[in-house]
């Protein structure tokens, strides 16, 4: 159990920071929905009721698709593009897909290669692309519950008021869903565009995250 523990260090830690945030996130904004409530002259709905509404569904969905987008993008853009200096770039002599032999694939594979890094055909280039697939479906597919949630607490709201309900496309167009999306991308790029032009010039010692501390600025691609 210690080795899991300290070999999954890193997963297990955020993992657990987001189970208690999201906890908190449904306390808390189950304490707000009800403020507003009374305020309206309301009654209070219960903390299962809450989580299982399209009001608390929304909320989450929008942050995780930002933050799956955010990294699919991510993914893709570091193949080709660089940030000279920046431990988060290539060097300019690698953009690219770079070749089987930089990436250990089919005859290049080395013993403890992944079994699709060697099989070849269709499964390697599946599995060359795995990661940014994987973050494109999340993304997707936090997108889509946004949409039906945010479509649903979206109608609610019409409701109260004696407005007429909308379409799932309608509210996929609407000013009300792009707000919610573009506030919440706007800041995943700033924050992950600030990463790459900081860790040029600053550092944290000990951290892959950046340079080692006598690095020159220059220094592209390192770590520690």
């Amino acid at each position: 159990m210690k080795r899991f523990l300290w070999d999954n260090g890193l997963s297990l830690t955020f993992g657990l920071l987001f189970l208690l945030s999201l906890v908190g996130q449904a306390f808390s904004g189950n304490a707000s929905l009800n403020d507003r409530r009374l305020v309206d002259g309301g009654d209070p709905v219960g903390l299962w009721q809450y989580v299982t509404s399209s009001d608390f569904a929304v909320d989450v969905a929008e942050n995780w698709q930002s933050e799956y987008l955010q990294f699919f993008l991510f993914i893709f853009a570091t193949v080709w593009l660089m940030q000279r200096g920046s431990n988060e770039s290539k060097p300019a002599d690698r953009l690219g897909p770079e070749s089987d032999e930089q990436q250990h694939l089919g005859p290049h594979a080395r013993p403890e290669s992944p079994p699709w890094a060697r099989a070849g055909g269709w499964r390697t280039k599946l599995y060359s692309n795995s990661l940014g697939l994987v973050m494109l479906g999340l993304f997707l597919g936090s997108w889509l519950t946004q949409s039906i949630a945010g479509r649903s607490a979206y109608n609610n709201d019409r409701l109260i008021d004696f407005q007429d309900t909308v379409s799932w496309w309608e509210y996929v167009l609407s000013a009300d869903f792009w707000n919610r999306s573009l506030q919440n991308w706007q800041s995943e790029f700033l924050a992950i565009g600030s990463m790459a032009i900081f860790s040029v010039y600053l550092r944290q010692r000990g951290s892959s995250e950046s340079k080692p501390v006598g690095a020159p600025h220059d220094r592209t691609d390192v770590s520690g």
